[in-house]
Order: C-alpha cells, then sequence, then structure tokens
C-alpha cells in the first residue's frame, strides 16, 4: 500500500523521533517485564517445591475416632482428593522389619498406600508382595530394590509370630518418606489388625482365633491427599464436617503461599495499570505532536489526492513499527537483566529453578497488550491528520 511505503520511508528519514519513541516503550516495559519474571519465577518455585512434596497435600484424621466403610464412602467420588486410604489403629501400625539375608532388625512405622499415592513416583504400584521403603530404613538395612525382606510381629496371647515375605519394589526418596516407614497397600495392614485382634490366619500358618469370615473392618481414620495446592483448605473443612473429626495438615504454609501469590499479583497489576496509563498518555502526546509537526506533509499528501482515511493510516504504521520495535529492545534486554539477576540472584531457588520467567504465551499476549495501547494511542493522532484541512494548512505555512 502506498500510504504505508511513505510512512515508513519517512520513518526512517527522521529516525531520531523513531528512536525517541522506542526510548520510551523500552524504558517503562523492561522494568514491568522483569517484576513480572521475578513474580512468575519466585512464586512457581516456591509452589513448585511445595507441589514436589507430597506432605502438603496431606490430610490426616487424627484422635479417636472409629470409622466405617459406609462413612468414607461418600469421601471417595469427592473431586477434590486425588488419592484416599483408610488408617488402621495406630498401635498396630508398628512392625520389625530385616532384610532375609541379613542379621539387623529395625521398627518400622507400615504405612497404608496404594495406586495413586502421591508419595510414590508416577505410575508406581505396589501389590501384597510388593513394598516401598524410606531412605532411611534402607540405609540402615543395606536395602536396595529387588531385596527381600520380612514384616514381623508378635501380638501378646498369639502363639505365633506373623510373618510376612516382602520385595523391595522402591526406595523412596527422603523428601517423600521420613523416617523409618514402610510404605504397603492397605490390605496388608488391615491382615496385621486383624492378626492383633486374634483373628485365624490359616494362610500364614496361624490357625487358632476367630473367623476372619465374620470380622467388621473398622478404622481409625484416613490418609488423604489433595488434588492440588487451592483444594487443600476447602477439602480440609469439607472433611472435618463430614465425618465430625479433627485432622491435621499444612494448611497454614499453603495458604500463605497462596496468599502471597495473590498479593504478588495486586501490587503488580497495581503498578502495570499505572504505568498502562503513563505510557498511553505520553505516546498520545507524541503521536499528537508528530502529525502536528508534519501537518505540511499530511496536507500535501491530500492535495495528491489521498484520502482522509489514508491519511489516518500513516501515524498508525509509523506507531505500529515503533511499538514492534521497541517490544524486540524490551525482551532483549529483559534477557540480558534477567540472566544477571539469576547470575546474582537465583542461586538459592529450590530446584535451580529460573529467578525470572515469563513464557511464550505470557510474552505474546503482553504484546499484543502493548500494540493495542500503541494502536488507541495513535488514533488519536490519525483523528487530528483527519480533521486538518489541507488548504488552510498549506495556506498557514506559506
Amino acid at each position: 500500500m502506498l500510504i504505508t511505503w511513505l510512512a515508513l520511508k519517512d520513518l526512517w528519514r527522521e529516525r531520531f523521533y523513531l528512536f525517541c519513541n522506542c526510548a520510551l516503550l523500552v524504558g517503562i516495559l523492561v522494568p514491568l517485564l522483569v517484576l513480572f519474571g521475578v513474580k512468575n519465577g519466585v512464586y512457581s518455585a516456591l509452589i513448585g517445591e511445595m507441589m514436589e512434596n507430597p506432605a502438603y497435600l496431606q490430610i490426616d484424621t487424627a484422635g479417636n475416632v472409629t470409622l466405617s466403610e459406609d462413612d468414607l464412602a461418600p469421601l471417595r467420588g469427592w473431586t477434590e482428593i486425588a488419592f484416599m486410604t483408610p488408617k488402621v489403629r495406630t498401635q498396630f501400625d508398628y512392625m520389625n522389619v530385616r532384610q532375609n539375608s541379613g542379621r539387623r532388625i529395625r521398627q518400622a512405622v507400615i504405612v497404608p498406600s496404594g495406586t495413586g499415592d502421591p508419595t510414590l513416583p508416577p505410575g508406581a504400584r505396589l501389590d501384597n508382595s510388593n513394598v516401598a521403603v524410606s531412605a532411611l530404613l534402607a540405609r540402615q538395612l543395606e536395602l536396595t530394590p529387588g531385596a527381600s525382606v520380612q514384616l514381623i510381629s508378635q501380638a501378646e496371647g498369639r502363639p505365633r509370630q506373623l510373618v510376612l515375605d516382602m520385595r523391595v519394589g522402591l526406595v523412596l526418596e527422603d523428601r517423600a518418606l521420613g523416617g523409618r516407614a514402610v510404605l504397603v497397600p492397605f490390605e496388608t495392614l488391615d491382615l496385621i489388625e486383624a492378626f492383633y485382634d486374634a483373628y485365624a490366619l490359616p494362610d500364614y500358618g496361624i490357625e487358632s482365633g476367630k473367623d476372619i469370615a465374620g470380622r467388621v473392618p473398622a478404622y481409625s481414620g484416613a490418609r488423604i491427599y489433595a488434588r492440588d495446592l487451592e483444594a487443600l483448605p476447602g477439602l480440609q473443612t469439607r472433611i472435618e464436617v463430614q465425618l465430625g473429626v479433627t485432622t491435621h495438615a499444612r494448611t497454614a504454609d499453603v495458604t500463605s503461599l497462596l496468599r502471597l501469590g495473590r498479593n504478588l499479583t495486586l501490587a503488580l497489576s497495581l503498578t502495570a495499570a499505572i504505568a498502562t496509563l503513563g505510557l498511553a498518555a505520553a505516546l498520545t502526546l507524541s503521536f499528537w505532536s508528530e502529525v502536528a509537526r508534519k501537518r505540511r506533509v499530511l496536507a500535501s499528501l491530500a492535495m495528491l489526492g489521498l484520502t482522509r482515511r489514508q491519511l489516518a493510516l500513516f501515524p498508525v504504521v509509523q506507531a505500529l513499527v515503533a511499538a514492534a520495535l521497541g517490544l524486540v529492545l524490551s525482551f532483549l534486554l529483559y534477557g540480558i537483566a534477567g540472566r544477571m539477576a539469576q547470575h546474582w540472584f537465583g542461586q538459592g531457588l529450590p530446584g535451580g529453578r529460573n529467578l525470572s520467567v515469563i513464557s511464550m504465551g505470557q510474552a505474546v499476549m503482553i504484546s499484543l497488550a502493548v500494540l493495542c495501547i500503541v494502536a488507541l494511542a495513535a488514533a488519536v493522532a490519525a483523528w487530528r491528520a483527519q480533521r486538518s484541512d489541507p488548504a488552510l494548512v498549506l495556506r498557514e505555512v506559506s
């Protein structure tokens, strides 16, 4: 289009003004980009650290309560729950553990688990012959994946010990499972509780005792994991109301972090809004003054046959070119500033994450927003260009 070519040629001839407009954009955008990137990076690092530690998503019932399957059944359909398993009475969830080929024995807590347990690596599965052990227990008993172990328990009044032969399927990291602990399917813990309750277990060589067929399972609580951090506070309250129990969770830590994220977003939004108003005002005045300064050029173009609509495109094209160059320079300088900030201040972030992060989608949205602001500011100058009478302008100048 002719008007576009003329606008670009005029912009190159007076590139000092192009530089001034680019500098105006860069001076406002780069600090905002750095603030936005640091907010993203720091908050994402903290959220990521919490999400990688399943303990922050865990809700445990507390106190002396007795629950049935009917009590827990409604919870199984709640979308806020990522994983749930009942718990046996706490006096029955400790057993002695030893490696088949070793002499050392350690007492460990037996934790109910199952498919989908966030404590386990994604896709990991446990069955009645496979267990996951904590890193501390593995070090003390020199356990590795594939090793054979025995879970041993002795109940008062029972003529024989309960010995469960297992294989180590997984050794979990310290952060996933602390202390001396063994993760087993809930059915295994239920079997241990039946042993303590004096039921006969013929499959394990325990013939004496009550008939297991008449046993009605009763649970001392539940081990529950929320779907995400945002769901944790509401889920904890809902569980307490539904079951009528007290629960333990790291809700205070999670709530504090979520509040911090909202406050940072609010502060950044307020700063961005004020900066946007300042940018829009500065650009509007700049483009208006440039149209006023070029009124003779625009009048001459009108006398050559260009329509008012074409004349209105003249400042808009120049403004969008200045905006595009300003955006490119702003993101380049942001990248340099981000690397410097990472080198100086980013070493302490968990997981080695970046201090300043802006995703591609966010960069596109920022660019579109800036182009819209520039286009609106240029529209005011375009309106000024349309209202000029070419004859009067040329007569005034001459």
